[in-house]
């Protein structure tokens, strides 16, 4: 589906486009042509390799999706493959974000996204001297609202993680902390396979042997490398500290478990006395004594009961008990 179709000249906007007009704007020398699509059909991204003279592999990876975060030059053009992702159902899930770069256009595809550059449209348009820079910034505009929208990402995953962590050394947690802490870790690994590849990427966009579409905006891709930097870092001291929790839960459950075992060993003391007692005296030999004693039974009975009673203090004050 068909977003905007708009031509700029100069850094302001000049006119909103039909697909048919592409071709007469091309043709202007300070001009270039943005256009946004959602969810294209294979008939739209034809139409659009033929008015832009998009490369058959940029395309191809763009009818395909599902593919690897990446920045790729074919000539003077670039094609951009970028993540973001969406929270639905407590669940993120991944959408495609693919921008074709050349002189005088660029082609943004949101695929399986219900996230919208609109903002970014208008943020560029409010800075007309910053436009006048054509599409590389157009091209920095897009990338650094992706990059923008991890941060709400990363502060979500910290507070869940430090929710666990509030709650590691409660007893009878420990499963449950570990699940979640599972959890947290898949998805950290899925933004940190949107942010990782990135980063490489938008590192040799700000580079000295960078695109010579991006030459002009080389600024504004250094400080979206040093964002991605600063994601990349958080995330792997967030995976040391799943790690290290997940460490500390597996050490609190063996050490309920060994708890359990004290007692059961406790108990299971008291009643080996107890039976050990009533295996002698229930033996049946003749010449037992206090076999026939009137008061036998009763004191037996105590004799046990003490020793069980001795016992049991003695593995309280232990702490088995």
């Amino acid at each position: 589906m068909l977003i905007n179709c708009v031509a700029y000249e100069n850094g302001s906007r000049l006119a909103d486009l039909s697909v048919e007009e592409i071709s007469e704007y091309l043709e202007r020398p300070d001009c270039f042509v943005w256009v946004a699509l959602c969810d294209p059909t294979p008939e739209e991204l034809d139409k659009m390799q033929e008015e832009f003279n998009l490369h058959e592999l940029a395309v191809e990876d763009a009818h395909h999706g599902h593919q690897r975060p990446k920045i790729e030059e074919y000539g003077d053009s670039v094609f951009a493959v970028m993540h973001q992702l969406e929270l639905a159902k407590g669940e993120f899930s991944v959408s495609e974000v693919n921008v074709f770069v050349g002189r005088n256009y660029v082609l943004s595809i949101r695929n399986r996204s219900k996230q919208h550059f609109l903002v970014v449209r208008e943020r560029c348009e409010r800075e007309p001297h910053l436009l006048q820079h054509g599409s590389g910034f157009v091209f920095y505009a897009l990338m650094d609202a992706v990059v923008d929208r991890y941060f709400p990402i990363m502060d979500r995953l910290e507070s869940e993680l430090e929710e666990i962590e509030e709650q590691i050394f409660t007893k009878g947690t420990a499963r449950t902390n570990i699940e979640r802490l599972y959890d947290l870790k898949r998805k950290i690994t899925l933004l940190k396979h949107a942010v990782a590849p990135l980063m490489e990427a938008a590192g040799k966009l700000s580079g000295g042997r960078g695109p010579a579409v991006c030459a002009n905006s080389r600024d504004y891709f250094r400080d979206v490398y040093d964002h991605l930097t600063r994601i990349n870092t958080s995330l792997d001291n967030i995976r040391d500290t799943i790690g290290t929790a997940i460490q500390v839960n597996l050490s609190m459950v063996t050490i309920e478990e060994s708890e359990v075992n004290k007692k059961l060993a406790a108990w299971a003391g008291i009643f080996a006395v107890a039976t050990a007692f009533a295996g002698i005296w229930g033996m049946n030999f003749e010449s037992m004594p206090e076999l026939k004693w009137e008061y036998g039974y009763p004191v037996a009975l105590v004799a046990i009961a003490a020793a069980c009673a001795l016992l049991y203090v003695r593995f309280k004050r232990a702490g088995w008990l």
